[in-house]
């Protein structure tokens, strides 16, 4: 009888943590820091293979703070790209309430004047991704200082000169671009989208100011006396990735905030002020022979709207057709739809910002209006619920704490790039432009920032303008938008 007790010892004492299941195994190492992850795939056969799943998966993690007094103590590797962007406002989970936070913020050309404002409406958010199976490389736009003259065709080769050697024949993944705020812009993703298949995902801020930091930046130009009007991210398929490592995906939405009011009108006296980066022009109206100046084109326009009233936000989105090339190539034609901001009209000129508006260019006045970019972003959210459908997004215990299912396709993260006059003051409420990704992948990790020009690939359908022909015009940034950059993964096949 004695020997029971003793048996019953040695059998509890043979029992191991892996008979718990593979699943609940996998829950608790998913929760430990990646050194004493790795640390761990030593303990047994099982546990390695677990681990080794875990450290195959896609990781993106982020968190807000608007402590004044925060120190980030954290390291990273040298090699190990970092981007500093400071922007209109940013948008992700508080460290410290575990909620999400909309915050924006005035700026001021005197800060001294304002220094009794405090730090409320301050705060800084830190995004750091983890993609196994892709490469990431750091590629600056450079301009010389002289004569400030963007070397956009240095960029684009450069892009497809480390994409190929990382990915072979495939096409680079997704470009994320940070560019300066005195640098247009317009030229740099006119070129990008003319160079790139549309599988190449191109999303960013179109205007902010940043600093870039890795051993991996890269930089075609030897010449010394030149800066960088705008850094891109680069992301390519590495083709030498270790087994087991899956696929990941990049997935960009569109809610637009403006949409066209009144008739089409076509440019005839243009002329560009280089000093303050603007626009004078006169234009008539289809079928009628005068020119009309600025007071008269914006006196219809006021019509439109009921009257003369002090519309929040007014553009022109001007059609272009250009030719277009990358170095030696010959060149072909593209057809682009930018905006400008009207500045004001008197009786001889619409005054716009902006330059690159050509005499014979057509173009469409557009109002913001925040109903139209509610119903947009609910849009979005049906596309964001199709998109969970299609990738069989879990939230239950079977994932791995951000939304990544270790066996299904899932959705592990979401960034997005929304204009600074949206938000609170817009709408009327918080986190309206937030919530159709957070309504849809619940605790999985998303944040943002707010900008003065929004980077995304598309055309002119996302304006409601769906015809055949507009299709084929492209429009690469946006004014009153919400750029939504989704991740997901697919598990490689055991």
């Amino acid at each position: 009888m004695a020997a029971k007790p003793r048996q019953k010892q040695e059998e509890m004492a043979a029992a191991t943590i892996d008979m718990i299941g593979e699943d609940l195994l996998h829950n608790i190492l998913s929760k430990l820091p990646a050194v004493e992850c790795a640390a761990a795939a030593c303990v047994s056969r099982s546990w390695n293979l677990i681990i080794t799943r875990l450290l195959s998966l896609p990781n993106l993690s982020s968190s807000l703070s608007r402590n004044p007094n925060l120190q980030i103590t954290c390291r990273f590797g040298s090699r190990i790209p970092v981007i500093t962007s400071i922007s209109q406002g940013i948008f992700g989970k508080d460290a410290y309430t575990n909620e999400f936070e909309e915050v924006q913020w005035d700026t001021f050309e005197d800060d001294e004047a304002h220094e009794d404002l405090g730090n409320e409406n301050r705060g800084v958010l830190l995004t750091v991704g983890f993609l196994p199976g892709l490469t990431v490389d750091l590629i600056p736009l450079s301009k010389t200082q002289g004569n400030q003259v963007l070397m956009i065709d240095d960029l684009v080769l450069s892009i497809r000169e480390h994409s190929s050697s990382h990915s072979g024949s495939a096409p680079p993944m997704g470009i994320l671009l940070f560019s300066d705020e005195d640098t247009d812009i317009k030229p740099v993703l006119e070129k990008l989208d003319y160079a790139f298949s549309t599988e190449t995902v191109i999303v960013g801020d179109g205007g902010s100011q940043f600093l870039y930091r890795g051993d991996t930046a890269i930089n075609r130009s030897n010449n010394k006396a030149s800066s960088s009007a705008a850094v891109a991210l680069l992301f390519s398929t590495d083709r030498g990735k270790p087994p087991g490592v899956g696929e990941t995906q990049f997935h960009v939405m569109l809610s637009t905030g403006i949409s066209p009011i009144g008739p089409a009108y076509k440019a005839v006296s243009v002329r560009e002020r280089p000093k303050d980066y603007s626009t004078w022009l006169t234009a008539k109206r289809e079928a009628v022979r005068e020119s009309l100046d600025g007071q008269t084109i914006l006196d219809q326009i006021y019509d439109e709207l009921g009257g003369h009233i002090n519309c929040p936000a007014l553009y022109v989105g001007v059609t272009k057709r250009r030719k277009c090339s990358i170095g030696q190539e010959k060149p072909s034609w593209i057809n682009m739809h930018e905006f400008h901001e009207v500045l004001r009209g008197d009786e001889e000129y619409l005054y716009v910002h902006g330059v690159g508006i050509r005499s014979g260019d057509f173009f469409q006045f557009y109002q913001a209006k925040s109903d139209l970019a509610r119903v947009s972003c609910n849009h979005v959210s049906n596309s964001f619920r199709h998109l969970r459908q299609d990738l069989n997004y879990q939230s239950d215990d079977h994932t791995n704490g951000n939304g990544l299912d270790m066996h299904k396709k899932s959705v592990f993260g979401g960034i997005m790039f929304a204009c600074c006059g949206r938000g609170k003051l817009f709408f009327g409420e918080p986190n309206v432009d937030g919530s159709p990704f957070l309504e849809n992948f619940p605790g999985v990790t998303f944040s943002g920032t707010y900008c003065t020009g929004e980077i995304a690939r598309g055309d002119l359908s996302s304006y409601g303008q769906g015809s055949q022909e507009h299709s084929s015009v492209r429009c690469c940034l946006h004014v009153f938008s919400t750029v939504y950059l989704v991740m997901s993964y697919t598990p490689a096949l055991p």
